[in-house]
Formats: structure tokens, C-alpha cells, sequence
């Protein structure tokens, strides 16, 4: 696959992960267990996110993260073309649609610059690349968030979901990590 360009390669990969997701149902709350909570940097606050069609799942990650006492963060379009921002997430609090329809916290919701940031993908390789939707909302975000503190990424994926290379361009931001339902992958 590592020859095809990022748009087919996207395609593709929404169908592998559309079956993976069909196939193991139960492949989210196994990557929560699976982490390795001593291999992470400290962390205060970490962002999840709302799972979008055939994404994983990060919602029994994010109780499990929520047990060590740091702050849960969701990310908020507040506009299409802006990076993202984060608040502060409530379980108990019903969330709203932002810019491109996602459930988020409310605007009242307190703002928040995670240490610790749960991000989706279509694909990853062992180099730490991501393949993600295409808009770069999570490019802009990371390099954002890079740029005024350290962040550690954590992508979220089916094992299924790793292929030999992705494509790289200058603006991608690599993973630190990647958390799967067999596997806890260091990016070196």
C-alpha cells in the first residue's frame, strides 16, 4: 500500500476499518486494558475524542486514564478551518454538536491544553506516521499544542489498521505511541 497516495489510501482504509470494527466489537475496551499506564509520560489532562463512524472506541481509555485523577478534555471545532480547541469534559454533562456536527463539550465548558492526547486514525505505521480524515485538524492541533508545551500522542487504532509506510509531508505530526486491542506500540 505504501505506493498509493494518502486520498486512495484513505478509501481503502475506511473499508478495512468499517470490518474491523464489525469483527471485533469488544476491541476497545481490550486496548484500555491493555495499556501500560508506567510506560506514559505524567500527564494532568488528556484529551479523547467522540468516535466518528468506524473509529475506535476510546471511551473505556478514557475512564480508565480518568482513574489516575486527571482531567478528561474533549476537542471542539469551533470553526471548520480553525486548529482545535479543548474543554473540559463532563460525563455527566450533555454535549453539543460543534462546527462539523461532533458531540463537545458546551461552550462553557472550561478551555484546556492536554498533555496527554488520545488521537483517531485511519492508519499508522511503526515510524509514528498517522493517516487521518484529511482535513489536518489534528496536524494543526499537535503542532499547536507542540508548540507551547510537550504533548504526548497516543493513537487509537485495530491492529488491523497498521501498514508497512505511510506517505509523510512536513506538516504531519507523529505519534508518540500507539495503543491497539493486541499491541502497545513506542514510536522511538
Amino acid at each position: 500500500m505504501k505506493t498509493l497516495d494518502k486520498t486512495t489510501l484513505r478509501v481503502l482504509l475506511r473499508q478495512v476499518r468499517r470490518k474491523l470494527a464489525a469483527e471485533a466489537p469488544d476491541a476497545a475496551a481490550r486496548a484500555a486494558e491493555r495499556l501500560p499506564l508506567d510506560r506514559l509520560p505524567a500527564f494532568r489532562t488528556f484529551s479523547g475524542y467522540q468516535p466518528t463512524g468506524s473509529e475506535m472506541d476510546p471511551r473505556p481509555l478514557m475512564r480508565r486514564l480518568c482513574e489516575t485523577g486527571a482531567a478528561a478534555a474533549l476537542p471542539v471545532a469551533e470553526r471548520r478551518d480553525a486548529p482545535l480547541a479543548f474543554r473540559v469534559w463532563d460525563p455527566d454533562q450533555a454535549l453539543e454538536p460543534d462546527a462539523f456536527g461532533i458531540p463537545a463539550p458546551p461552550p462553557g465548558a472550561a478551555a484546556v491544553l492536554p498533555d496527554l492526547v488520545i488521537a483517531p486514525l485511519l492508519a499508522f505505521d511503526r515510524r509514528g506516521q498517522r493517516l487521518g480524515q484529511g482535513a489536518g485538524h489534528y496536524d494543526r492541533t499537535l503542532a499547536n499544542l507542540r508548540a507551547v508545551q510537550s504533548v504526548f500522542v497516543l493513537g487509537l487504532a485495530y491492529s488491523g489498521q497498521e501498514v508497512e509506510e505511510l506517505p509523510a509531508e512536513p506538516h504531519d505530526e507523529r505519534l508518540d505511541a500507539i495503543l491497539t486491542e493486541t499491541d502497545y506500540i513506542e514510536v522511538g
